[in-house]
């Protein structure tokens, strides 16, 4: 017979999700809200605990199992388009926990999850090692995929606005990034050009095969967005002598506490970052 002590399931598992939760989120190198990450790890608890009472088996199901886990990650990150990365790195770290929880209950020969429970016998003082093992491993696995934190300065929300309309991406501020607006000297705001169609909706679709050729691209929109402020911007970079990317000149940049506006944005063809952790760069110079 199974003995299940309720409180105590109910606080290891809301100390358990709340961990993985907030990892997952440092991980990703994203800004963690302590009070949504709170009340998603209490639903998770409630969620296990509810699925422990006499009739209520079904819960067991897996189905039951990833819609709660679902409602955990939306209610700790709300819906972005980060969400799906930050899910992926929530079921890693929950992997990666039950199995240093086992390696330590081998280690001191207990039985640290009877029965497909966190059991009482490593105590709070095994739980918190076995996080802290699971998340020491991935991020020496992960480290320079997820290299950049909003802590360090490094990353930082980026709204573009243009005749009415926004959109606020997450960029990088690099500083090997001297683009300069040919006019103003300013330095130039870099992002994927996918990731503004909803300030063009006028426009075709700014995929990679459009957008890396420029010059055929711009005498196409010529024609058709007389109101538009395109223009092609010379680059050097690694590989490559001389390129051109397709700029736009939009009417407000807000990043941080800096607004600037008629800023030139270059459009990239391609992701800035492997991992989708950023879709924009910030030159490392501070704009006039």
């Amino acid at each position: 017979m199974r003995v299940v002590y309720i409180d105590l399931f109910l606080v290891l598992n809301f100390v358990v999700n709340y961990l993985l939760l907030v990892c997952a989120g440092k991980l990703d190198g994203g800004e963690i809200h302590r009070g949504r990450t709170a009340l998603a790890a209490v639903l998770g608890a409630a969620y296990g605990a509810a699925a422990l009472l006499p009739g209520w088996a079904v819960l067991e199901h897996p189905a039951c199992k990833g819609a709660a886990a679902v409602g955990m990650l939306l209610t700790a990150f709300g819906r972005s388009e980060r969400l799906p990365r930050r899910g992926a790195l929530f079921l890693v770290l929950s992997c990666a926990f039950g199995g240093a929880l086992l390696l330590l209950s081998m280690a001191r020969g207990t039985d640290g999850m009877a029965g497909g429970l966190l059991g009482p016998s490593l105590g709070m003082r095994g739980i918190l090692i076995a996080a802290a093992l699971s998340y020491g491993v991935l991020s020496l696995l992960l480290g320079r995929q997820f290299s950049h934190t909003r802590a360090g300065g490094e990353l930082e929300e980026l709204t573009l606005v243009h005749q009415g309309r926004s959109v606020t991406l997450l960029a990088l501020r690099d500083t090997g990034n001297t683009l300069q607006d040919p006019v103003t000297g300013r330095p130039v705001v870099v992002v994927e050009g996918e990731k503004i169609q909803t300030l063009l909706p006028e426009l075709p679709r700014l995929d990679r095969k459009s957008l890396s050729k420029p010059v055929e691209l711009l005498r196409e929109l010529e024609g058709q967005t007389s109101d538009l402020r395109l223009q092609l911007l010379p680059y050097r970079a690694i590989g490559v002598e001389c390129g051109l990317l397709l700029a736009l000149r939009v009417d407000q940049v807000c990043w941080g506490h800096r607004e600037h506006r008629n800023c030139l944005t270059a459009l990239s063809p391609t992701p800035l970052s492997d991992g989708g952790g950023y879709c924009a760069l910030i030159g490392g110079q501070e704009a006039g």
